[in-house]
């Protein structure tokens, strides 16, 4: 009986390594996904040798198909034990043979299942960098006594780690269900070891719908261009890339560009508008074959300038035009049209085509203007638009005609001060003068205000200095505004008032 158990086990043993050494890693890897996949694998005494074995295998042919290393798929191998044992990290292999040697060397620990030991040292390989790429930790055990789990799983989750289980035995489902992120359908499967193969596939495309990376994609597009970028699969010395574009449902010869193999964006050019192109890229390497990528992009309406015109810097005598977009590629000049409605003179300024503004001067207050901005085009074509714009009203003084005339009382001599107001919704106006000293005919005059109601238009002023100044200031809501201010003759010249 044990030779027999003995014979099986090395028969076993010699079909897995010859299967390893049979498969050979394929050429053509899956160019197609960036992220980091950390094994978790049961490596306790309750799972059996063979069981150990045939998940070592699973993993392998699981992990077979990806490209490998920073900017493409990381994998990691960490076992569960009595201790967390970390076989190798994220970082150890960048290529398909490097790692399937290193899993061929993988051995049982043997020991207790302490799988929380070994979740809160995969927390730490998850997530000790900030690289902004999908995470995944594949979880392969027995199912038995897996321990308490929940909370470390529940940590890994919140730090966005999608969690995927593949159990042996059909025990201590709730604690799995609990564990993986949903779907449950697809990241929670519960298979016999022999025929564990059969979820290979499967187990694959729901690790591929994590961590897919769109390869080539368009980041701009006009109507002429289009910007393609990629994520690097060579380097300056390891290949170059063949990149080819043709508009779709045309006969229009296919364009072909080599690139340097360490570039990852270009752009198209020359493209025509409203067309429909297919654009393909593949990685030419002597390291192997990769997939070809492809995207499909529609490139916008053609945009002749000018498309929109605006008006800005308003005031009775001049309005600034502006207009876009600017195109000094296709445009050879601006010519500016600008005429009061009706029947106004029409005045013409031409421009260079790298301007797209210009400030209109010399217009009538208050006054609507047609303004038209046309371009020639390098192509011949033209373009123009016009709007209509609007001089402000030219602002008269708040206060004008400001007088004095003299007053002859029998004991004082007083000034009648008078002027005329042009704007509504004054708060009254302050009067300021000059007032002599009546202690000295030498001392310097005092000065001395007074408010005044909005609706006063005049007032009389007692004691004014001989040659003293006046002066009324408008008030509004805001403050005082500017005024206007007037000198008196002496009273002994009285005849002649400013």
């Amino acid at each position: 009986m044990m030779k027999s158990f003995v014979f099986r086990c090395v028969f076993l043993l010699a079909t897995l390594q010859r299967s390893y050494a049979q498969v050979a890693v394929p050429a053509a890897v899956l160019n197609c996904c960036q992220g980091d996949i950390l094994l978790l694998l049961d490596s306790s005494g309750s799972v059996a040798n063979y069981e150990f074995s045939r998940l070592l295998h699973f993993a392998a042919e699981l992990v077979r198909p990806f490209s490998l290393g920073r900017g493409h798929v990381r994998v990691g191998l960490l076992h569960v034990g009595t201790n967390p044992h970390l076989e190798f990290n994220l970082d150890a292999h960048n290529n398909q043979e490097s790692l399937q040697k290193a899993l061929q060397r993988v051995s049982q620990l043997q020991g207790d299942t302490n799988t929380e030991a070994a979740l809160r040292e995969a927390q730490l390989l998850l997530t000790e960098t900030e690289r902004k790429v999908p995470k995944v930790l594949l979880w392969l055990t027995d199912g038995v006594e897996p321990g308490d789990v929940d909370n470390p799983m529940s940590e890994l989750k919140a730090h966005g780690v999608s969690v995927l289980a593949v159990s042996t035995v059909h025990g201590n489902y709730k604690v799995l269900q609990r564990a993986v992120t949903p779907p449950l359908e697809s990241h929670l499967y519960s298979v016999d070891i022999d025929n564990i193969d059969i979820i290979t596939e499967d187990l694959r495309e729901a690790i591929i719908k994590i961590i897919r990376a769109e390869r080539l994609r368009v980041v701009h597009l006009t109507s002429q261009s289009a910007v393609l970028q990629w994520r690097p699969v060579l380097s300056a010395s390891s290949g170059y890339y063949k990149l080819s574009y043709s508009p779709m449902r045309r006969t229009d010869r296919e364009i072909r560009l080599t690139l340097p193999g360490d570039s990852s964006r270009t752009e198209l050019s020359n493209l025509q508008p409203e067309t429909t192109y297919t654009a393909s890229l593949c990685p030419e390497s002597n390291l192997g074959l990769f997939n070809t990528l492809s995207v499909n992009f529609t490139t916008l309406p053609d945009v002749l300038s000018p498309v929109a015109v605006s008006l800005s810097d308003y005031g009775p005598r001049q309005i600034r035009v502006s207009w876009g977009p600017l195109q000094p590629a296709r445009v050879k000049k601006y010519a500016v049209e600008y005429g009061a409605i009706p029947s106004g003179r029409v005045h013409t300024v031409t421009l260079h085509g790298q301007r797209n503004s210009i400030l209109l001067t010399g217009l009538e207050p208050g006054t609507q203007y047609l303004v038209t901005v046309s371009a020639l085009h390098v192509d011949g074509k033209e373009r123009a638009m016009s709007v209509r714009a609007c001089t402000q009203e030219e602002a008269l003084p708040a206060l004008i005609d400001l007088q004095l005339a003299p007053v002859q009382q029998q004991e004082v001599e007083e000034v009648q001060v008078a002027w005329q107001a042009h704007q509504e919704g004054l708060k009254g106006y302050w009067v300021s003068w000059e007032r002599k000293n009546s202690h000295s005919s030498f001392s310097k005059p005092s000065m001395s205000t007074v408010y005044l109601p909005p609706t006063t238009r005049s007032t009389q002023l007692a004691y004014l200095a001989p040659s003293g100044r006046v002066c009324v200031s408008p008030v509004y809501s805001s403050g005082r505004g500017e005024g206007i201010c007037c000198t008196a003759k002496t009273h002994r010249d009285s005849s002649q008032w400013g």
